[in-house]
C-alpha cells in the first residue's frame, strides 16, 4: 500500500513539474513590458543620428547587405515571407515594418544590429558588418517593399542555395 501512494505521490509531482515548465506565448502585458524596457532602458543609441544621407543607392546597398546576412531570420523583405520558423519562436521574430520595431531610432536600430537583444536570438553583428552597411540596413528598414512582393529566402524555397555576393567594405 504504501509503495502505491509513493508512486501516486511522485506522478502527481512530475506531472506538476512538466506543467510548470511548459512554455507558453508572452501576454499581452509581458510584451508590451518588455517592448517598453527595450525601448527605454536596455537598447541604447537613442540619441545616435544616421550619418549615411537616404539615397536610392544607400537604400539599396542596405537592401543587399540585409539579404546577406539578416535574410534567414527575418525574410528577404524583412516581414518573415518564407521564414518558416519565425512565429514558433519564444519570443518570435518581429517584422520589421511592425510599429514596435518602427519606433525605435535610426541609432537604437543600429544599436540593435551591432549588439544584438540576448536572449532573443538576434545576434550582434559588430565586427562582421561595418559601420556604414549597418547605417544603410537601418535605411533598408525604413524602406521596406510591400511584404512577400521578394519572395522566399533561397534557403527555404527548395532551390539550390547560393547567397549574393558578400557586400563590399567589409568590417571596421
Amino acid at each position: 500500500m504504501d509503495l502505491r501512494v509513493l508512486r501516486l505521490a511522485l506522478s502527481g509531482v512530475c506531472c506538476c513539474c512538466l506543467i510548470a515548465c511548459s512554455a507558453r506565448p508572452p501576454g499581452p502585458i509581458e510584451t508590451r513590458t518588455a517592448y517598453w524596457v527595450k525601448q527605454h532602458i536596455t537598447v541604447g543609441g537613442k540619441s545616435d543620428k544616421n550619418p549615411i544621407v537616404a539615397t536610392a543607392e544607400n537604400i539599396d546597398a542596405g537592401k543587399h547587405a540585409f539579404g546577406y546576412y539578416c535574410v534567414e531570420c527575418h525574410g528577404r523583405d524583412g516581414q518573415n515571407t518564407g521564414v518558416p520558423f519565425a512565429t514558433r519562436l519564444a519570443p518570435p521574430v518581429p517584422s520589421m515594418a511592425g510599429g514596435q520595431v518602427q519606433a525605435y531610432t535610426d541609432g537604437q536600430l543600429k544599436w540593435i544590429i551591432d549588439n544584438g537583444i540576448f536572449p532573443s536570438g538576434m545576434p550582434a553583428s559588430k565586427g562582421t558588418l561595418s559601420d556604414q552597411e549597418a547605417w544603410q540596413i537601418v535605411l533598408y528598414l525604413r524602406d521596406l517593399p510591400r511584404a512577400g512582393s521578394l519572395g522566399d529566402p533561397k534557403a527555404y524555397s527548395g532551390d539550390e542555395y547560393e547567397p549574393d555576393e558578400a557586400p563590399q567594405g567589409g568590417a571596421n
